[in-house]
């Protein structure tokens, strides 16, 4: 059967990666031989955490900003991965080794609270150290997804308040949004627009969401959707580049009136919306998001040089 869903990640096909070697608890192991316990916490419970880093000309791109929000989210629920950040870009770079990659490869690192003695929610069960994977791929995104756009569908499910589970914990628990995505492909979209609690436009189920209105580029408080570093690097170009750029609350109507819309995120970077709930987005000209991507590219080659330079 052949899979027509097009998403913001979707990747070209690629044969490598039926051959992968992937990290598990301290060793490579073929990609059908990867296994954790059906007793691991992060599969019965959701109780861990992950990042995506993408791999540059051998250098994973802003490692640094992937790790603090990694770490942060570990604190925050009481996690001790047993590893430091230079001993994760360790079984980063050797996964990547591994399977002969230097550029367009994305890692999925997971980090969580290990197997758990009994079948049960209390954390203490989980006696033996944290489990960690790393699934690195060669991972190319599709070719003409720049040009098409991504079609959002605004849908009943939101992102929660700080106090349920905060948005800014990149945890395994992603049931909302998976739910969220249900919704929007039963609406004939390819993904959702989730709100905040109070109605205003926060997020999708699976990046950050920006839009330009008359050479302004707006993207949500912040209050509620993931803090993504991508979208971090676009406020910071916005800055440095003299575009206006605001974190603020704007709803349904100022979002169906913009005159471009994108998405970030680690895999795709930027990646354009055509529309949403079945209205056009602007003319399809992104002048905006064109001068964005061309900035960002040039960050992140600052960033990899930046990188290179250190570890000689």
């Amino acid at each position: 059967m052949i899979d027509t869903t097009q998403t913001t990640h979707s990747a070209e096909e690629d044969a490598r990666n039926d051959d992968l070697l992937i990290w598990v608890d301290g060793a490579l192991v073929p990609k059908d031989e990867a296994k954790v316990s059906v007793y691991d916490s992060g599969f019965m419970l959701g109780d861990g955490m992950w990042e995506g880093l993408r791999l540059y000309d051998g250098q994973w791109a802003f490692f640094d900003e992937h790790m603090d929000r990694l770490f942060n989210s570990l604190k925050t629920v009481s996690l001790d991965p047993g590893v430091t950040p230079g001993e994760v870009r360790a079984i980063l770079d050797q996964t990547a080794e591994a399977n002969g990659m230097v550029s367009d490869a994305h890692c999925r690192l997971m980090i969580t609270r290990g197997r758990k003695a009994k079948p049960f929610q209390h954390p203490s069960l989980s006696k033996w150290g944290p489990t960690i994977v790393a699934i690195v791929e060669h991972s190319k995104p599709v070719s003409n997804l720049q040009a098409k756009g991504i079609r959002l569908a605004t849908v009943p499910q939101v992102r929660g308040l700080p106090m349920s589970q905060d948005a800014k914990l990149n945890s395994h628990s992603k049931l909302n949004c998976v739910i969220a995505c249900l919704q929007a492909e039963q609406a004939g979209a390819d993904e959702g627009l989730m709100l905040d609690p109070h109605g205003f436009v926060n997020t999708t189920n699976a990046c950050n969401f920006f839009i330009v209105r008359r050479g302004e580029v707006w993207t949500s408080t912040g209050d509620y959707c993931m803090n993504g570093v991508t979208r971090a690097k676009v406020i910071e170009i916005c800055r440095a580049e003299g575009i206006p750029v605001f974190e603020k609350n704007f709803s349904l109507y100022e979002t169906y009136g913009a005159d471009e819309a994108f998405l970030t995120g680690t895999f795709g970077a930027q990646t354009p919306v055509a529309e949403i709930d079945g209205k056009p987005i602007g003319t399809g000209a992104r002048p905006v998001m064109a001068r964005i991507q061309a900035a960002y590219k040039a960050l992140v080659a600052e960033d990899v040089a930046r990188q290179r330079a250190a570890r000689r």
